[in-house]
C-alpha cells in the first residue's frame, strides 16, 4: 500500500469517460484524499503527446544528424521524461494551486476556508495528483506514453441519464456542451467506446471501471473498491464531495430528450451498448491486439496532426491560383 511519503510519485490518476459521467465529482472525492491533489480539467497532455510524437519522428528520421539518434534516445524514454517533468511542476506548484481556490472560495463565501478540503500540512505535502477532464477518453494511449505507471479511472454512467445533463449544460455553463441530441448520444459513443477499449488493452490493473450508481447507491464500497485499485488507504473524507451537488445540470423533472431529428439507430446503438456494458464483465487480462490498435490509431491521430497545416497551405494555394486564372480570363474577355 502507499505510505503517503512525501517523496514525489510519477503515478498520476485519470478520472475518464462520457462528460456529464461525474469525472468531476469524482475527483474532487479523490482529492480529499490526504495524498493527492485534485487538479483542475487540462486537456492539454493528450495534445501534447501528440506533438512529442511528430517532434520525435522527425528528429528519427534526421538520422545521425538528429541528437536523438545519435545518442539513442528511444520513444519510451522521451515521452517518459516530459511525462516525468510534467508531474514534477504539478506537484511543485501545488501551493499556487491551493492558494488560489482558498482566494476564490473566500471571495465567493467570505471565509478562507474551501468549501471541500484539498490541502494538506507543509511539512507532509500531497504527492499524487488526479485530474477529471473526459476528453482524455480519447488520449488514453498517449498519456500513457508520458505517464507509463498512470492509473485510469472509467467512470460509466448511464446514456439516457447523460444525455439529458448534456443537454441541460447551458444551465449552469451558459453554453451549450452539444448542439442537439443525436451529437450527445455520439458524444457518449465515442468517449466509452474508447475507454472500454483502454480496458480491454491494458487490463484490471491500469483502468478501472467504476459505474456512477454505485458511487452514488452505495458510495463507501464503491470508493473502498477504487482507492483499493489506486494503492492507497480509504478514508471515509473521499465520500464528502457527494453530499454536494458540485457542477449539476439541473435538469428539470419534466424534461424530455425525444427530438424526432435523432437518428434511431444512433439512439439505438447507444442503448444497447449500454446494456451490454452493464450485463458484460469487467477484463480480467490485457489484450495485446486491442493495444495494437490503440497504437496504430494513436499513430493515424499523429500523422494526421502532421500533414494537416501542410495539405492546408497547399489548399490555400490552390486557391490563390484558381483566383488568378479567373481573374485573368474576366480580364481578358472585356
Amino acid at each position: 500500500m502507499d505510505s503517503s511519503a512525501a517523496t514525489p510519485i510519477n503515478k498520476p490518476i485519470f478520472v475518464v469517460g462520457s462528460p456529464r459521467s461525474g469525472t468531476s465529482i469524482l475527483t474532487w472525492c479523490l482529492g480529499q484524499h490526504p495524498n493527492i491533489v485534485p487538479l483542475p480539467e487540462s486537456g492539454w497532455m493528450g495534445d501534447l503527446a501528440i506533438d512529442l510524437a511528430i517532434r520525435y519522428q522527425i528528429g528519427a528520421a534526421r538520422g545521425d544528424r538528429s541528437v536523438l539518434s545519435a545518442m539513442d534516445i528511444q520513444s519510451d524514454e522521451f515521452f517518459a521524461s516530459f511525462g516525468q517533468t510534467i508531474n514534477d511542476l504539478i506537484l511543485r506548484h501545488r501551493k499556487d494551486l491551493e492558494r488560489k481556490r482558498s482566494g476564490a472560495s473566500s471571495i465567493r463565501t467570505g471565509r478562507i476556508a474551501s468549501p471541500v478540503e484539498t490541502q494538506r500540512s507543509e511539512s507532509n505535502p500531497k504527492t499524487r495528483w488526479a485530474d477529471g477532464t473526459p476528453e482524455y477518453s480519447l488520449h488514453i494511449y498517449g498519456l500513457r506514453k508520458l505517464f507509463p505507471d498512470a492509473l485510469f479511472v472509467h467512470l460509466f454512467r448511464d446514456v439516457s441519464a447523460v444525455v439529458r445533463s448534456m443537454l441541460n449544460f447551458h444551465r449552469v455553463a451558459g453554453t451549450h456542451l452539444v448542439a442537439n441530441e443525436e451529437e450527445a448520444y455520439r458524444y457518449w459513443l465515442r468517449t466509452v467506446r474508447a475507454c472500454l477499449k483502454a480496458e480491454r488493452a491494458y487490463g484490471p490493473g491500469v483502468v478501472y471501471r467504476l459505474p456512477y450508481a454505485a458511487l452514488v447507491e452505495n458510495p463507501e464500497p464503491a470508493m473502498r473498491s477504487l482507492l483499493d485499485f489506486l494503492d492507497v488507504p480509504y478514508t471515509a473524507k473521499c465520500l464528502e464531495p457527494l453530499a454536494r451537488r458540485i457542477n449539476s445540470s439541473s435538469v428539470p423533472p419534466d424534461f424530455k430528450s425525444d427530438d424526432p431529428a435523432t437518428d434511431p439507430a444512433v439512439v439505438e446503438e447507444a442503448t444497447r451498448l449500454c446494456t451490454e456494458i452493464g450485463e458484460t464483465p469487467r477484463p480480467r487480462e490485457p489484450s495485446s491486439a486491442a493495444a495494437e490498435e490503440m497504437q496504430a490509431a494513436f499513430e493515424k491521430q499523429v500523422q494526421h496532426v502532421a500533414t494537416v497545416e501542410s495539405k492546408y497551405e497547399k489548399a490555400k494555394q490552390i486557391i490563390t491560383t484558381l483566383r488568378k486564372e479567373n481573374a485573368g480570363r474576366t480580364t481578358s474577355m472585356q
